[in-house]
């Protein structure tokens, strides 16, 4: 083979490595362990603490928010509030959705956190939001025990942001029992 074919196949290889997007496995144990892990330590973590506040695990129903994910649009599911229809065992569920760009964004960890973080606009005395914290008290619900997270890469980006013409990832759970 000649020099020059090789370089041109070492150049094709290389450039294919590097405009991948990223897959995220909804079954990768990693995944699903530091999704899980990064809201019990949030809600461990709530102040004034929970009396009743249930240990979340995974629920293998619930990582269907990657069908709702791989439309790339930031936007909530259309179909959670009818009854079953999202899970068969849970009548209604809860979703949170982040989104951001470029790939290198995101980071389970780093999405919950920013639900989280929307504490600072809830009240607890009056259970009131000043703005938006609705994905912070689904993280948080007591009554929520199950969860299932999904992430999708968009290389035309994610449809209703800001980023929605350059390639980014759109991050869903879903959560059962819902708020």
């Amino acid at each position: 083979m000649s020099a020059n074919l090789q370089v041109l196949i070492s150049v094709t290889v290389l450039l294919g490595l590097v405009s991948c997007e990223p897959v995220f496995d909804i079954k990768d144990p990693a995944f699903i362990e530091g999704c899980v892990r990064e809201h019990n330590r949030h809600r461990t973590s709530v102040r004034p603490s929970a009396a009743n506040m249930r240990y979340m695990t995974r629920d293998e129903g619930l990582a269907w928010a990657q069908a709702w994910a791989r439309f790339c649009v930031f936007k909530h599911n259309i179909h959670l509030r009818e009854v079953k229809r999202m899970h068969p065992i849970f009548t209604s569920v809860g979703e949170n959705i982040w989104a951001g760009a470029p790939y290198s964004s995101f980071k389970p960890e780093s999405a919950v956190k920013s639900w989280v973080d929307e504490v600072r606009d809830y009240h607890y005395d009056t259970n009131q939001c000043t703005k938006v914290c609705g994905h912070y008290t689904q993280v948080v619900w007591a009554d929520s025990y199950k969860v299932g997270c999904a992430a999708q890469a968009c290389p035309n980006g994610v449809a209703e942001t800001r980023f929605s013409t350059q390639p980014g990832v759109i991050f869903v759970c879903n959560y059962a029992t819902a708020l």
